[in-house]
């Protein structure tokens, strides 16, 4: 009985030994487990994603989000651009990378300076502040961006640092303006072959154009117009073709056919209520240019105003005056107003009115008169001169004198005032009275009487 009872004591010592090795065994799974997942958080912390190698992924794993490069943004502008690795893309590492600078500028510290801890055996570079983690230069990040990987980590270090260092305002000027050049820069390049294109299209046209202008100009020698007419037409021509042009050249860029005609008949309908009175003088300035009423030189009369037309425009008409004024006359009043082209003939007839006495042998006054203007230079033969007896006044018999002289004005009034001239001397060599009014012919002939008495006498 004693010997069966140390057995089973010698049973009883062996079973709790192995169930206290058991535990201790469990305890240390446990303790080996939780170092396990302590490591792999400090791995995550210390860089985002695990270093990859060299060979590039399969097309199979690389995000399909569509964004393969993101911005690295510090106070809200953008530094740098990462690119998406492994199983993470670009936006959510930007998005990781975001937040730590964040955290850190959240943070008053006396300084933020970025480094660079390289990892010559993973072929990796990590960027730190102040011992804490910002990310990870990987080789995928060396691909992306074709530069070793210690000089690609120190340049985003080196503008991570400039953006800490630079106050706010430096930085959101910079960056906006590198944003913005970036930004065009990047349309150029897409749209280089666009912009050649229209380029292209836009000299094409300049030759085109300037063809057409010549080529008319001098097809124009042969036509029975002015001056001004074959302008016209030759810019018309001209303008046709930069209209057709600037079309190919903006279809050339990619803008829609259809758009462009709608766009453009919205704004012609704008523009035509806008505009009206602008549009009307320049197709009242077409119009006038073609039917020709009145030609450079020539001296008119429109409205109130008379004078000598020196321009002939799109817009308005230049007249200056004889006084020496400049009138511009907007060519839709030109249009509708009734024009006196005084020179459009090379000669004008002219009137003179002469009052002879009752007793006067009317035809030897006639002819006395005739004589007098035929000797006055200026005056053409062909016609000859009318002499014709007009009007009986009360105490003049008044003959008109008509001929034909130079239409210029000044020519005009000079040989009228020489031909009024030669018949007044005429006439009074002739013996001829030419009496003024009848009341001052009559009252010549009264009494010289004081103002006390009346004057009995029919005036």
């Amino acid at each position: 009985m004693p010997v069966a009872r140390s057995s089973f004591k010698d049973i009883d010592a062996m079973f709790l030994r192995g169930k206290q090795k058991f535990r201790s065994r469990q305890f240390s799974a446990a303790i080996l487990f939780a170092s396990l997942v302590l490591l792999r958080s400090s791995q995550g912390l210390a860089q985002e994603v695990i270093p990859t190698p060299v060979t590039p992924l399969p097309s199979a794993s690389i995000p399909t989000d569509g964004l393969f490069f993101a911005d690295i943004v510090v106070r809200g502008q953008p530094v740098f651009q990462i690119g998406s690795v492994s199983d993470v893309s670009a936006t959510q590492r930007a998005q990781i990378v975001n937040r730590r600078i964040a955290s850190i500028l959240a943070q008053p510290q006396a300084s933020r300076t970025v480094t660079v801890v390289p990892d010559a055996a993973r072929g990796i570079a990590i960027l730190q502040l102040n011992n804490r983690v910002l990310m990870t230069v990987t080789q995928q990040d060396v691909q992306d961006f074709n530069l070793p990987v210690e000089t690609l980590a120190q340049q985003w270090a080196d503008q991570l640092n400039r953006a800490f260092e630079q106050p706010p305002l430096a930085i959101d000027v910079g960056q906006r303006l590198y944003s913005t050049l970036r930004q065009f820069q990047r349309d150029i390049i897409d749209n280089l072959p666009s912009f050649l294109g229209a380029l292209l299209a836009l000299l094409v046209t300049l030759l085109l154009a300037i063809s057409v202008r010549r080529l008319t100009l001098l097809g124009a020698q042969h036509w029975e117009v002015d001056h001004n007419s074959k302008v016209l037409v030759s810019r018309l021509g001209y303008g046709g073709v930069w209209v057709i042009g600037a079309i190919v050249a903006l279809g050339v860029l990619g803008l829609d056919f259809a758009t462009l005609l709608g766009t453009l008949g919205l704004t012609s309908v704008a523009l035509g209520f806008g505009l009206r009175d602008i549009i009307s003088n320049y197709f009242s300035g077409i119009i006038l240019l073609a039917s020709r009423p009145f030609r450079l030189g020539d001296q008119i009369v429109i409205k109130d105003f008379e004078g000598t037309v020196t321009q002939i425009q799109l817009r308005a008409t230049t007249i200056k005056t004889y006084d020496g004024r400049v009138v511009y006359i907007p060519n839709q009043e030109v249009f509708n107003a009734t024009i006196v082209n005084n020179t459009i003939c090379t000669f004008r007839r002219n009137s003179i009115m002469v009052g002879i006495d009752y007793n006067t042998d009317i035809t030897r006054a006639k002819q006395i008169i005739n004589d007098a203007v035929m000797k006055v230079e200026g005056v053409e033969s062909n016609p000859k001169p009318e002499i014709l007896l007009r009007e009986l006044a009360p105490s003049t018999v008044n003959i008109e004198v008509r001929c034909w002289v130079n239409s210029r004005r000044l020519p005009f009034l000079e040989t009228t005032s020489l031909i009024a001239q030669a018949i007044k001397e005429a006439l009074q060599q002739a013996g001829i009275e030419m009496p003024t009014d009848i009341y001052t012919v009559r009252l010549r002939n009264l009494p010289i009487i004081s103002d006390n008495h009346r004057v009995n006498s029919e005036l």
